[in-house]
């Protein structure tokens, strides 16, 4: 792509773009969820045009250079947001997360790193992990070519690594530092909430067997699943849960593959 000048900042009232895959909820799940929750308006490309491949095609492309300010992009999900092109999930959470209210208090100078760092793990145990399932040797390999090996990485992360991350956001919640149990950080919604949901969604999805232990069982995890539900009854959320703007699970970051459930 073409040289142009230096970015020389941002006006508030420019338009977001969410360039990611058509079709797929995947890691730009948490993006929109963001803004859903904020009633915030965006384009999501990829499902409002014709072109959506192709929007993202170019972006990654070896022949993007980038601009004089934004380096190209590896991977999708990017964000365009008037003359600023971000890439990489984390990055783009931290960046919409104090322009929408969503990482915790302003007078909290602290705030949006610790709400990245929340952010940050469930990523790692609940999303990155749960991809890795599937595809344990090679990511450019099929399923169908590394099954046994999925199953044995599945049957390792539904004992010990599932519970592991949940229940470090059960404490979480029960920190003083949630302040009061019903949102990861100082009593109110931040896009690390947000992130967790999605997660937990996509694992309900890829292991509804699995999942349904945990909610079913001893209540170990009460108030990391009252969270769950707290946030999809949230009006914005019902909304777009039950709009067309939400995408379906399907061959993306969350796979149902029944042989590597648990049994019901």
């Amino acid at each position: 792509m073409s040289t142009s000048a230096p970015s020389t900042g941002q006006k508030s009232d420019a338009p977001y773009e969410l360039i990611y895959w058509p079709s797929l909820p995947g890691r730009g799940e948490p993006i929109r969820l963001c803004f859903e929750a904020t009633s915030t308006p965006y384009t999501d490309v990829g499902n409002s045009s014709e072109d959506g491949v192709q929007a993202v095609l170019e972006q990654i492309s070896e022949k993007n250079l980038g601009d004089a300010s934004n380096p190209p992009p590896l991977a999708p999900p990017m964000l365009r947001h008037g003359d600023v092109l971000l890439s990489q999930l984390p990055n783009i959470l931290l960046y919409l997360g104090s322009r929408m209210g969503l990482a915790g208090p302003e007078d909290d100078e602290m705030a949006v790193y610790r709400v990245n760092q929340l952010a940050l793990t469930a990523l790692d145990g609940l999303s990155n992990e749960v991809h890795d399932i599937h595809h344990p040797i090679a990511p450019g390999k099929y399923y169908e070519d590394q099954k046994e090996s999925a199953k044995l990485k599945a049957e390792d992360w539904i004992a010990s690594r599932l519970p592991k991350f949940l229940g470090y956001f059960e404490r979480v919640l029960q920190g003083e530092a949630s302040k009061g149990g019903e949102y990861l950080y100082a009593g109110r919604l931040t896009y690390a909430d947000l992130v967790l949901w999605q997660c937990i969604d996509g694992v309900a999805f890829a292991f509804p067997n699995a999942f349904a232990k945990v909610k079913n069982g001893d209540h170990t995890y009460a108030k990391v699943l009252a969270l769950y539900d707290r946030i999809k009854d949230r009006k914005e959320i019902k909304e777009y849960l039950a709009s067309e703007r939400r995408m379906k699970y399907g061959h993306g970051l969350y796979r149902h593959y029944p042989e590597l459930d648990i049994d019901a």
